[in-house]
């Protein structure tokens, strides 16, 4: 008896102690070297505080964090509310390659008695720094899993084989990029321990915008300072080169001064050569400059708002290539510190910086732009992705790290859950009747569609757009669908450079000189393209349809009007003033109808589903349209299909009326054919199958004997301006990412 509640005693004792550990709490380390990399990791310090039944948090501060001459920025941790478990002087002062030596080197002999005290399951290291480097040898020595955060990443200086380096000590990843992503597989590192997350700094910058930024303005550059009319400018030395950098530093300042404009300049951070760069601004007297603030240190929410409303930022700081990107502030990235960054369309990059001209004519090109909203870094959700992927983590797994042999080259994408999300485009179809809106997924998978009325005025017509986007975009997410932009096709001539429809139809009022890239954008904070309805149904079939591969090829619509889009060596032709592919306006005769545009005898007077009405209503008034078997009801419009019906019904009249639309139609592909000489003809829209055969032997009879054996074929996609709107996203930031 007394055997047999010893073992059970025993047996619960056991269960208990193996209760406690399977709900034991992830001790996790955070350490930050630096108020760069502290605006990256207090918004996952910020989440795992959050979550005090599945975290302890420790953090650790070393580096120049604890140096007066750059701020003493430890004390944003502590106004942050977060308890600093551990302080390290860790740098050897003199700002040259060996002092950045000793610095790593005196780092190593401080950090084992801390993390020794700490005893953490994990701890979380943030990019390049040399300062992470013997963070993370020290974890990886000691046998501590280590988090990296921004591996991946390719850049122009030491922090590129820095990065790399704690890239293959550390057990997980954390990255912000596709791209990033696919480097950390084909260094061979686990694809189950890669998180595609964003960059944990969006989640801030994202909410803070739209805040109120003037008195930010105000406190750092002076009560007369407007919104973009003032320069943030930020350089760091080039550790690989010096000398070169600091002459360079010297010609920005020179700009500076000669273009007059009010600065808030940011001191360099520790490298090797910052202080003979400091030497350089007091050199200049940029201290004492009415135009100039010279500043050590800014909060990040503050800075983020002064860079959000600058007319331009300048310098070589990561910062320019990414959080600038997010609200589409023109950025000037000078020399080669940032090579090999992922950047959005506004940073101009001037790599040779080796003259004071150069860099004045850049800010002459740059001041004062706007640019779409980039999100290639993040879209604001990093971090409870982070958190959730920490939690995930078992410590039973083992500690010694697998590596994947051979690399591999197809990318297989996975967020916590190992779950692909749908890398997708939000596509909007403005039509003369209606406005869609649809999820369209890399595949050309129409996975959510929204349809509303067009509405007539341009007001309703924009507030529509802007609320079923949002919509739209908020319903993805629920979707596992990650949106990477915003595709507008619509009627029109269009300049898709600068996002605005030039001229409307006649189908869709109020519509000409619309700016639809700026107010989506600024919304949505996603990048947007704009094109003409003919142009997006060539490049949805050069994705997704009969075009695939094809390097040169036209597309026409046949539909209420006709237009029509030209892919020449596989890329879509705008043309000089952006009305290339308006096929529907090729004369075919001297006499013929009235067209839309004004003239007589083009196509679209002939062919289009407008001009089919128009002669159906004809033969309506004149009782020569139906025949037996049709009926048309006294509410019901006369409309091209009833005219088809009647010609399906042997209505001779109603056949030979379509007979001279398809021939027409066929004469203007054949001036088409004898112009540009593709190898297709894609017919696309309501009518293409009625038109194909007649088009086919109008080829046969009046094109030259060349062009005589020319493909022409009916598209095979269900909404080609859907998919059109959404390859612009696709391919761009496909292009931008992989």
């Amino acid at each position: 008896m007394i055997n047999a509640l010893y073992f059970e005693n025993l047996a619960r004792q056991k269960a208990t102690m193996e209760k406690n550990i399977n709900q034991r709490k992830l001790r996790v380390c955070v350490a930050t070297c630096n108020r760069a990399d502290y605006s990256k990791l207090a918004p996952i310090m910020f989440g795992i505080k959050a979550e005090p039944d599945h975290f302890v948090l420790s953090v650790v501060v070393i580096g120049s964090h604890l140096i007066d001459d750059y701020g003493n920025t430890y004390r944003m941790i502590e106004q942050d509310d977060f308890d600093i478990q551990a302080r390290l002087h860790t740098i050897v002062r003199g700002e040259d390659e060996a002092s950045m030596v000793e610095s790593v080197g005196l780092a190593l002999v401080k950090l084992p008695d801390v993390l020794n005290r700490l005893n953490p399951d994990i701890i979380v290291v943030h990019g390049d720094r040399f300062d992470a480097l013997a963070l993370a040898t020290s974890a990886a020595l000691m046998n501590i899993r280590i988090l990296h955060i921004e591996g991946g990443e390719v850049s122009g200086t030491i922090d590129d084989s820095i990065r790399h380096s704690i890239t293959k000590l550390a057990h997980y990843h954390v990255c912000c990029t596709r791209s990033a992503e696919q480097h950390l597989i084909a260094m061979c590192e686990d694809h189950a321990r890669i998180l595609l997350a964003g960059c944990p700094s969006y989640d801030k910058l994202l909410s803070v915008k739209n805040k109120d930024y003037m008195s930010v303005l105000k406190m750092w550059l002076g009560d007369d300072v407007k919104n973009r009319e003032y320069i943030v400018a930020l350089q760091h030395p080039v550790t690989t080169n010096i000398k070169h950098s600091i002459k360079m530093f010297e010609f920005t300042l020179d700009a500076l001064l000669s273009f007059n404009k009010r600065t808030l300049i940011l001191f360099p951070n520790i490298d090797a050569g910052s202080k003979e760069m400091v030497r350089v601004m007091r050199k200049k007297g940029v201290e004492h400059h009415p135009n100039f603030r010279a500043v050590k240190h800014v909060p990040f929410e503050q800075f983020i708002q002064l860079v959000a409303h600058a007319g331009c930022m300048i310098g070589n700081s990561s910062c320019g290539v990414r959080e600038a990107g997010a609200f589409g502030t023109p950025v000037i990235n000078l020399g080669t510190r940032q090579t090999g960054r992922e950047t959005g369309e506004n940073v101009l990059h001037v790599r040779d910086a080796d003259t004071q001209n150069k860099i004045i004519h850049a800010l002459q090109l740059q001041f004062g732009k706007r640019y779409p909203c980039s999100k290639i870094y993040g879209d604001g959700n990093a971090v409870p992705r982070i958190v959730k992927f920490l939690k995930s983590i078992s410590l039973d797994e083992p500690l010694q790290k697998k590596f994947c042999f051979p690399p591999v080259k197809e990318s297989i994408s996975q967020d916590i859950d190992h779950i692909l999300e749908t890398l997708s485009a939000l596509a909007v179809d403005l039509g003369g009747t209606n406005l869609r809106i649809g999820i369209v997924s890399m595949k050309g998978e129409i996975i959510k569609k929204y349809v509303q009325p067009n509405p007539k005025t341009y007001e309703d017509r924009i507030e529509l757009i802007l609320k079923m986007c949002i919509e739209a975009a908020a319903e993805a997410v629920n979707l596992n669908c990650r949106i990477l932009g915003v595709g507008i096709s619509t009627g029109g001539r269009v300049n898709p450079h600068e996002g605005i429809v030039l001229h409307s139809t006649k189908l869709i009022q109020e519509w000409s000189s619309v700016d639809l890239r700026t107010p989506l954008s600024d919304t949505l904070h996603l990048p947007v393209w704009v094109d003409n309805d003919g142009n997006c149904a060539a490049l949805a079939e050069r994705k997704f349809g009969q075009g695939k591969g094809v390097e040169d090829f036209v597309t026409i619509i046949t539909g209420t009007g006709i237009g029509g889009g030209v892919v020449h060596n596989h890329e879509l032709v705008h043309g000089s003033s952006f009305c290339a592919g308006e096929l529907g306006h090729i004369m075919v005769s001297f006499d013929g109808p009235e067209c839309m545009c004004g003239s007589s005898g083009c196509v679209e007077a002939y062919a289009s589903g407008i001009a089919l009405q128009r002669e159906a209503k004809k033969l309506h008034d004149e009782d020569m349209l139906l025949v037996e078997g049709m009926t048309v009801k006294n509410d019901e419009s006369v409309s091209a299909i009833h005219l088809i019906q009647a010609a399906k019904f042997g209505n001779t009249k109603a056949a030979n009326i379509l007979k001279t639309a398809g021939t027409a139609l066929g004469i203007g592909i054949i001036n088409i054919l004898h112009t540009i000489n593709p190898s297709l003809v894609i017919l696309s829209g309501v009518l293409a199958n009625q038109y194909v055969n007649v088009v086919k032997d109008m080829i046969r009879q009046r094109g030259l004997a060349s062009i005589q054996d020319v493909d022409v074929v009916v598209s095979n996609l269900s909404d080609p301006a859907l998919l059109g709107a959404a390859s612009m996203v696709l391919d761009y930031t496909t292009r931008r990412t992989y």
